[in-house]
This record gives C-alpha cells, structure tokens and sequence, in this order.
C-alpha cells in the first residue's frame, strides 16, 4: 500500500504521492485510472515528490489525461505544506523556490518568456498581440511560465462559451505543445477576473500558471501596474513581477486528507 495526500489550492485539487523513500512508476495510463473521479481517487492533477540532486525536492505534474507537464502554480503552493518546510523545488520548467505563509505559500516562478518559439508557437509571430485569433474573440497575447499559455482580454467574461473555445484552442496546430487557454476581464485597478481551461484537463477552479501568465500579460499591454490580484472561480491570487524579473504568486493551499491504496491496481 502506497500513501497519498489529497490537497487543493482554491479547488484546483491533487493527489500528491511522496516517491521518495518508496518509489513509484507513474505512467500515462496509471496517472489517468488515479485521476478518475469515478473510478478512481480523482484529482485535476496527479503530483509525484521525489529526490532530486540540486534541490530539497522534485516534483513530477500530470495532468488528469495522464500527459505530464511543467508546470502547475497551485500543486507548487501546496509542496511546503506537504513537505512540512520551506523548499527549493525542481520541476521539468526549472527550481522554484516556495515559501510558506499564512494560509498557503509564496512561490518564486521564475521569469516569464516571450519568444514565439519559447511559448512554442507553429511559426513566428508577435506574442504580445499575436497576429491570429478564433472567432469574435481579440487577438490574444502568449507567454510562457514553464507552461505554454494564450489570454484573451475580453470586455464580458460572463458571454464565452468556455467549454466550446477551451478546446478548440487548445489543440490549434499553431500550439505543438498544446496551450493553456486563459480568458480574462478587467474588473478594477490592478484586479483581474480570470477563467482557465487547462491543457490536458480542462475547466478548473484555479490555474497558478495561468494567473501569473495573465497578469504578466496585462502588466506588457499596460493594462495595470501590480500587484495583480487575480480572481479565479475557487479565489483570488496576488501576482507581483516588474519587467526582466522573476514572478512572485501568493496564495492559499490546503490539505484535506491522507489515504491509502495499491498503485498496482491502476
């Protein structure tokens, strides 16, 4: 029998497994029959700690399809608490360092890029108001976080058909790697409400990645200065960056029970 933690980080939820004293082989099929919500234990993501040489941790991300990622803000929030400490974390997008506060963790993310073939796009294009769109929508501007993501600025958040846009963007040939499809509308100074329909699992209650990509955004179109507070269905985030630095995402984590099971029958 293997341990496991379920958490969340405003609804955005996990099964978070330690590897590192008991090892277990994650596949594409194993993440996917874990991450049923039916069958399963159920989770948005799937989150494998393990050891790593140049840090406290790592930490592998797959996505409910069973497709591993980069990158995930709020599994990232949720690792000091697991772990019990503050922590240096390595990821397949790079260290990231994650500290914890009241009520959740301040998490270093890195610096935002913008290189179409960073992001990566099809071809080359301007990522900050990209030369392409879908439907009535506005052009959207692209930015990478360790993770691709596109945000589209609309006047009505309210009006978009999210469930039907979500994955027609997400798998454009224009985006080789997939693409996170973030919707966002600015509701006040500096504050942002934002809808996220995730790679490889869809509509969630939060995205980390997608806040800090929004507001990166909003920042480069001068929409707002920040700190950003960024609104998500399951809460609100704070998203500090200035131009040439690193982004700073604060906000809630919660662990909400440990469990049991045999990895071998998924």
């Amino acid at each position: 029998m293997g341990r496991f933690s379920k958490m969340h980080g405003l609804g955005n939820d996990f099964v978070v497994i330690d590897a590192r004293a008991h090892p277990v082989e994650m596949t594409e099929a194993r993440a996917r029959a874990i991450a049923d919500r039916h069958a399963g234990i159920g989770c948005d993501q799937l989150i494998l700690i393990g050891d790593a040489p140049d840090a406290d941790v790592s930490m592998q991300i797959f996505n409910a399809d069973g497709s591993e990622v980069e990158a995930c803000g709020n599994a990232t929030r949720c690792v000091p608490l697991f772990v019990g400490r503050d922590v240096l974390i390595r990821t397949r997008a790079g260290l990231l360092d994650a500290k914890a506060v009241d009520g959740g963790a301040s998490v270093d993310m890195g610096a935002p890029r913008f290189e179409w073939d960073a992001i990566p796009l099809a071809y080359p294009m301007d990522t900050l108001t990209m030369g392409a769109t879908w439907e009535d929508l506005p052009a959207p501007a692209a930015v990478n976080v360790g993770n691709p993501h596109v945000i589209f600025f609309v006047d009505d958040l309210d009006g978009v058909n999210f469930d039907r846009l979500g994955p027609l963007i997400e798998h454009d040939p224009l985006f080789p790697a997939r693409v996170n499809v973030n919707f966002a509308q600015v509701v006040g100074d500096n504050h942002i409400r934002l809808v996220v329909w995730e790679r490889g699992a869809g509509l969630t209650r939060a995205c980390g990645t997608g806040a800090c990509a929004t507001a990166v955004a909003a920042i480069r179109r001068r929409l707002m200065t920040g700190p950003v507070t960024v609104s998500l269905p399951g809460g609100d985030l704070v998203i500090e960056w200035a131009p040439g630095g690193t982004i700073r995402m604060t906000g809630p984590a919660t662990h909400v029970f440990d469990g049991e099971a045999d990895w071998s029958r998924f």
